[in-house]
């Protein structure tokens, strides 16, 4: 809005009155810019550490079901071993030929290259 003054000077008090506002504009942007890119900055702290966290915890279960199954393989492979040893002691002469057999078959492929 234009002031009137009594000296008749309303078209400098506006210029002076706009640039003063532009001034507190520009700190207030500013101001602004800066509260904004803090924000962004401990958004960006949450956001890392949040991945961190998953990361952490996909690692951890990760692990865990790595452990549980190398055990699971681990018990099936003694279950294996075991059931061969029986198999040995129960029928000596037909393991002998299957391992024959095996071991003839072995033999064949590894020289036919």
């Amino acid at each position: 809005m234009a002031r009137t003054s009594t000296n008749g000077s309303a078209k400098d008090a506006t210029v002076a009155d706009l640039s003063a506002e532009i001034e507190t504009l520009r700190k207030d942007l500013g101001s602004l810019t800066d509260t904004i890119a803090e924000l962004g900055k401990s958004k960006a702290s949450a956001l890392k550490d949040a991945a961190s966290e998953r990361v952490k915890s996909a690692r951890d279960t990760a692990q865990q079901k790595g452990a549980e199954a190398a055990e699971k393989v681990g018990a099936q492979a003694q279950y294996a071993q075991t059931q061969a040893n029986e198999f040995i002691q129960q029928k000596p002469a037909t393991a002998m030929g299957i391992a024959a057999g095996v071991g003839f078959l072995v033999g064949m492929l590894s020289t036919r290259r």
